[in-house]
């Protein structure tokens, strides 16, 4: 099978050099695990430093992040033909990575550290007037310092030697392909997990969600864009809540020129479009929306009847240890040749008042 997924050309694979312990060449099983290793490693947000400067791998990954990019974007960019659906949708992602855009990404890949610090800053450095002779007041940070640990996960791949004899190379690919989505869609998952969290930390400090909010139009129920009008004038409301109260945490947010982030189940998919979009009911009216919103949509928030208005990066980051990164070994017992997965990663959110959970009703 040429052009794959995963190597050149795998009938280029020998399997007695692979597993004939009179012909084993370590050469040959290099090669293929590391063809494994750089297919494993393309979904990730950050370039593996042995692959940095590997060209190859350089403009698999853009091609792999461009399909991400036109996934499902317009009716056009859907195959036309089998063979066009096969290859396009052997370039796509199957999980989950719009949690991306949220977090800061930070890469510690190349580091020796177990987990990053992160501060949770209450009142910071205050600028004044100073007047000739006089000295500047210092101002002590107030808040906590806390430390986030790298965890670790993992899974493990066992191909039957029979897929490699019989030349099962799409068997091969495919348990592959599901081992990667399922290593992205666990990571996945832990943020979105972390984010629905912010709710009892929330609820904790008296805090509730943002309530849906009335028509700015004064529309009545049933009218044409009434459901849309509120829920504009709800992201509104959030969007403003997070900016007053992060006004004083040193961001330097600029309410003329910040972009936020609404994250939302794919069953509300619909509403936030039409909000989105829907204008005040007057000829030639403007938009409802006061600000950049851009839509993230998910199957993987555990409530799904509310949205979140989220001000992305600042306190909110993500840290990679270790890139999903293979082992491989031979089970006799089992005649399987398994190829085991790690990957460690962390995230903390040190400022909930850069997220705000909407009511829709």
């Amino acid at each position: 099978m040429k052009n794959s997924q995963i190597v050149k050309d795998w009938n280029a694979v020998d399997p007695a050099k692979l597993f004939d312990p009179w012909k084993r060449d370590p050469t040959h099983s290099r090669q293929l695990m590391t063809a494994l290793q750089m297919f494993l490693t393309l979904p990730g947000p950050h370039v593996p430093a042995e692959f940095a400067k590997n060209e190859s791998y350089l403009k698999k990954r853009g091609l792999f992040k461009a399909a991400q990019a036109q996934y499902f974007s317009t009716l056009n960019d859907f195959p036309a033909t089998p063979k066009e659906a096969i290859d396009k949708y052997h370039e796509l992602a199957v999980y989950d990575n719009g949690y991306e855009q949220i977090f800061k990404m930070r890469d510690y890949t190349d580091s020796r550290r177990d987990g990053f610090a992160i501060d949770t800053v209450a009142g910071g450095l205050i600028f004044r007037k100073v007047l000739t002779g006089e000295t500047l007041d210092v101002f002590q940070c107030s808040g906590e310092r806390e430390f986030v640990f790298f965890d670790y996960y993992g899974g493990a791949l066992g191909w039957d030697r029979k897929l490699f004899e019989n030349q099962d190379w799409w068997g091969l690919e495919e348990n592959a392909i599901e081992f990667r989505n399922e290593a992205y869609r666990i990571r996945a998952a832990t943020f979105y997990a972390l984010i629905e969290a912010v709710v009892t930390a929330k609820t904790a400090a008296g805090l509730a969600d943002i309530a849906w909010a009335a028509a700015p139009d004064a529309l009545a129920a049933a009218t044409r864009g009434y459901q849309a009008q509120r829920d504009a004038q709800t992201m509104n409301n959030a969007a403003q809540t997070i900016l007053l109260a992060v006004q004083g945490s040193g961001y330097g947010v600029a309410a003329q020129s910040v972009g936020f982030k609404i994250l939302a189940p794919i069953q509300l998919r619909g509403r936030i479009k039409r909000a989105l979009a829907v204008n005040y009911d007057v000829q030639g009216s403007t938009p409802v929306i006061d600000w950049q919103f851009d839509p993230i949509y998910t199957t993987m928030l555990s409530v799904t009847d509310h949205y979140w208005v989220i001000l992305p990066g600042k306190k909110a980051v993500a840290g990679d240890r270790m890139t999903l990164t293979t082992y491989a070994d031979f089970d006799m017992l089992s005649r399987t040749d398994a190829a085991a997965g790690w990957m460690a990663f962390g995230g903390a959110i040190a400022d909930i008042a850069q997220f705000e959970r909407c009511d829709i009703a």
